[in-house]
């Protein structure tokens, strides 16, 4: 049998019309146990084959988690700081070979440039401080996602949740600086709210803009705070206060700082509401018939 092959294409050479879609591994999975039923491939080698489909040791310093895109819907992220170029590069090779979209967060412009030169098909979002590795497209999903920040120097934040949710299949619109010391900015813009399934909502200094937010949209809100502000912002420790005390319902409150993680969990909810929304519509099928 020939070594394990990249992608979704870990079917040998014989078995290469079995693989699902482009480095899906969900498909990769559908196709080995289909081929296993129909005794195309003995199951002592689907045995060995599964044996590095759910996770695969980097070296000694990684275990790369290939099946955390079939448990969680997207796949392993890469966190940048306190790991080295290479240590970042050999998890990047790693993943790429079983996902469409490998991506790392937190790089700084000079650690970019190391990783671009072993890596030149390296994408990257500066403002967003996000490197993409992408072998294919990934699937798309219904809802829209709208973020807001408070200032323009929420922005960083704001826009990594916003690359992280693009890269996650979303569509996103984007509205910065309407923060509440000039409330008449979000006012003009009221129709966006009206527009998208979840908002989150990035602010600093005092942190009242999610409640605001809250206030008026009939969507979820996520609200990350930003470790924006004088003295006693406390890093973010203020607004992360305000937000989880806020009056207004249905906020769920992020870590300072922690766009990424907004984004994970508006993918959640919308990838949950149209599960919820497809089985509603088999149960209405087979009431029909």
């Amino acid at each position: 049998m020939n070594a394990i092959k990249s992608g979704s294409e870990f079917l040998d050479d014989r078995y290469d019309d079995l693989a699902g879609s482009n480095n899906d591994p969900d498909a990769s999975l559908q196709a080995l146990l289909s081929a296993v039923a129909a005794g195309k491939i003995a199951p002592d080698d689907a045995r060995d084959r599964l044996r590095h489909f759910d996770f695969e040791p980097v070296d000694d310093f990684a275990k790369v988690d290939h099946h955390r895109s079939l448990r969680t819907g997207f796949p392993e992220a890469i966190w940048g700081p306190g790991k080295t170029p290479e240590q970042i590069v050999a998890i990047f090779r790693t993943m790429s070979e079983r996902v469409p979209v490998a991506l790392a967060t937190r790089i700084e412009p000079e650690v970019f440039q190391q990783l671009q030169v072993r890596l030149p098909e390296l994408h990257y979002h500066p403002t967003a401080r996000i490197c993409v590795l992408q072998t294919a497209d990934p699937p798309q999903y219904p809802g829209a996602i709208g973020i807001l920040t408070a200032g323009t120097v929420d922005i960083p934040v704001a826009e990594e949740a916003a690359v992280t949710a693009e890269l996650s299949g979303f569509e996103v619109q984007r509205l910065w600086d309407v923060g509440v010391a000039g409330i008449h900015r979000l006012l003009s813009h009221r129709t966006l709210l009206d527009r998208v399934d979840v908002a989150i909502v990035v602010a600093g200094m005092e942190g009242a803009l999610p409640s605001v937010v809250a206030g008026m949209a009939a969507c979820p809100v996520i609200a990350v705070p930003t470790s924006v502000g004088y003295g006693t912002s406390f890093g973010g420790i203020a607004p992360l206060l305000t937000m989880l005390n806020s009056c207004a319902t249905g906020i769920g409150v992020m870590n300072v700082d922690n766009g990424f993680g907004a984004a994970m969990l508006a993918g959640k909810i919308l990838r949950t509401a149209a599960r919820l929304h497809a089985c509603e519509g088999d149960t209405k099928r087979q009431r029909s018939q």
